[in-house]
């Protein structure tokens, strides 16, 4: 169904490898851009076996569009062409339309395909426009929840890893609730789906990450996180009572909480940028609702940033930025965040691997 060009097959990959499939994300946004950038670089690809997952056509169009400058010639990549309904003719870029968002759904629909069927260990996913997903008729949140539906998976959780390029220091940053209106969020919490995510943070912790023991920051929902019921309840009611039974069944992570949404961040602010000795970081932390835990990530790490999907039977990653359709095509799109997500794929997959051999 999907044609390979390339200089060697997905399957004569070493095993020892991470075999990953990276798709192009909206072919319309910097996805592509940011793909050959990244490709550019020789020390991204020399420890992992990487297919591009789209359509040549488009890449070969950024390519010369750019007088490749700074970009891996398409030529000289491993290239899962995928066919596109309303073909490329119709993909303008810098402008999200129906035929993008039908190529990007493409793409990763085959990405997931042909890593569950034991092709590929990974998945780094280029940025989606949803809008465009929608004009294409797929009323998905994002990608995230097309990868668990694929996958036949209910527990999942959007997680943000950034390291400091000032101490080396990790941010771990779980979602409790991801696209969902704010007005919503505090009907949607519950103690059952904070355990839900719970348990796939520390799973993920000792999974992906090596670690048996660690600390847990979880920010509180009101402003002081409640300040004893003066500004809300939630706390009060089921919060701290959850938190004290989740400490009680995980004696091997300490659970601090709930903390005030607004001072949650100031030690991985230290941490991250080295202004002080900061005793004791946590090991993750674990925001209430999309834009307390992603405001501060993207204050802190916004050009490297990492999107990783938890709970899946296979390891993904995403650069933590949109496509960017009013700078596609000129040229200046940065791919450091595209990088890190390779990267961090690369280690994540060689940690189960680990785990598992």
């Amino acid at each position: 169904m999907y044609e390979i060009n390339g200089r060697q097959s997905v399957n004569s990959s070493k095993a020892s490898r991470p075999r990953l499939a990276l798709t192009l994300g909206d072919p319309a946004g910097i996805g592509p851009e940011v793909v050959l950038r990244a490709l550019a670089d020789s020390a991204i690809s020399q420890n992992c076996d990487i297919t591009v997952v789209g359509s040549r056509d488009v890449l070969l169009e950024v390519y010369q569009g750019l007088n490749g400058k700074d970009l891996a010639d398409p030529d000289d990549l491993q290239v899962m062409d995928v066919p596109l309904d309303q073909g490329a003719a119709n993909i303008i870029i810098g402008r999200g339309n129906a035929a993008s968002g039908a190529a990007s759904f493409a793409y990763l629909e085959c990405a997931i395909a042909c890593t569950l069927s034991g092709k590929f260990d990974g998945i780094v996913t280029g940025p989606i426009a949803k809008s465009a997903w929608k004009l294409a008729g797929y009323n998905y949140p994002g990608q995230t929840e097309l990868l668990a539906e694929k996958s036949g998976v209910d527990r999942f959780g959007m997680l943000f890893v950034a390291r400091s390029p000032y101490t080396g220091w990790i941010l771990r940053t779980l979602l409790a609730t991801t696209h969902i209106p704010l007005c919503q969020v505090a009907d949607t919490l519950t103690p059952q789906l904070l355990t839900r995510k719970l348990d796939l943070l520390v799973e993920c912790l000792e999974q992906d990450f090596g670690l048996k023991h660690g600390r847990i920051a979880i920010a509180g929902l009101n402003p002081h996180s409640g300040e004893q019921g003066q500004l809300g309840t939630e706390e009060q009611d089921w919060l701290i009572p959850w938190l004290q039974q989740e400490q009680q069944k995980r004696p091997h992570f300490q659970l601090d909480g709930p903390i005030p949404p607004d001072t949650m961040w100031v030690k991985p602010g230290q941490a991250w940028y080295g202004k002080s000795s900061i005793p004791n970081p946590a090991d993750a932390y674990l925001a209430l609702y999309h834009d307390q835990g992603l405001i501060p990530v993207k204050l802190m790490a916004f050009d490297r940033a990492v999107n990783t999907s938890i709970g899946l039977p296979f390891v993904r990653t995403s650069p933590d930025h949109g496509t960017a359709f009013d700078i596609a095509g000129q040229g200046i799109a940065d791919a450091t965040s595209m990088k890190a997500a390779i990267e961090l794929a690369v280690e994540l997959v060689n940690q189960r691997l680990l785990i598992s051999g």
